[in-house]
């Protein structure tokens, strides 16, 4: 069950950490390259606040963004500007989801995101949380898959693993830390074709695209790729 309240605690939480490893960088560190490829860390932070924006007006009954023309224009007028300045947007940004999160009163709707994607709009804060933990691990500052919350690893591995589950293009698969196991891929009569076991971390990082999955044990055939994000 989502729980917006504390998720809502979790993404401001988040942001502030984000903030304060962000403060340490200068102006030259934000145009170097993240971790995504063709993105600096400018592009990173630019997207992150317009992120923020676009969640808003979903909360707020908007379209998320005009369009998706639109949506990349903003983030390449923004990916230049100094650190001050992103640091002041990315805070403003963050602050205005806050408040629409905190004055939306029904929490029970479906709503509209990119590409024709759905969800409950009680889900919202998570998606944002994940926005702040993974791109902060894009930044390329030191921050690992490693070091995110145990939970929020958790529920991001469940989310994943939902959002690719009847995937035609993905081997019906079983996916699991040891201790949890998860559902994925296109349906199959009997069991999984396939079953990937590894820390929860790595196997974020595998169905993120972030990592190759070198590391994890897979059963039943070789690593299925993930369908992109």
């Amino acid at each position: 069950m989502n729980d917006h309240v504390r998720d809502l605690a979790s993404v401001r939480d988040a942001t502030d950490r984000l903030l304060s490893a962000v403060a340490g960088l200068d102006n030259a560190s934000v145009t170097q390259p993240s971790r995504l490829p063709g993105w600096s860390r400018g592009h990173v932070l630019a997207h992150l606040s317009r992120n923020a924006d676009a969640l808003v007006n979903v909360l707020e009954g908007r379209p998320m963004y005009a369009s998706e023309g639109a949506r990349d224009a903003d983030i390449e007028r923004d990916a230049p500007r100094p650190l001050e300045t992103q640091l002041t947007d990315l805070r403003d940004s963050a602050a205005r989801f806050q408040e629409s999160g905190a004055a939306l009163a029904d929490w029970s709707r479906t709503v509209e995101l990119r590409n024709g994607v759905t969800d409950s709009v009680a889900r919202l804060p998570f998606r944002r949380w994940i926005e702040v933990e993974l791109h902060r691990v894009d930044l390329g500052l030191g921050y690992e898959l490693e070091d995110l919350p145990a939970e929020f690893v958790e529920r991001e591995v469940a989310f994943l693993a939902d959002r690719f589950a009847g995937h035609p293009e993905l081997p019906s698969t079983r996916v699991t830390d040891g201790t949890h196991a998860w559902s994925t891929g296109r349906a199959s009569g009997g069991g999984p074709e396939v079953t990937v076991t590894g820390p929860a971390p790595v196997l974020l990082g595998w169905l993120t695209g972030r990592r190759k999955g070198a590391e994890l044990l897979v059963e039943g055939g070789p690593l299925p790729v993930p369908p992109p994000l």
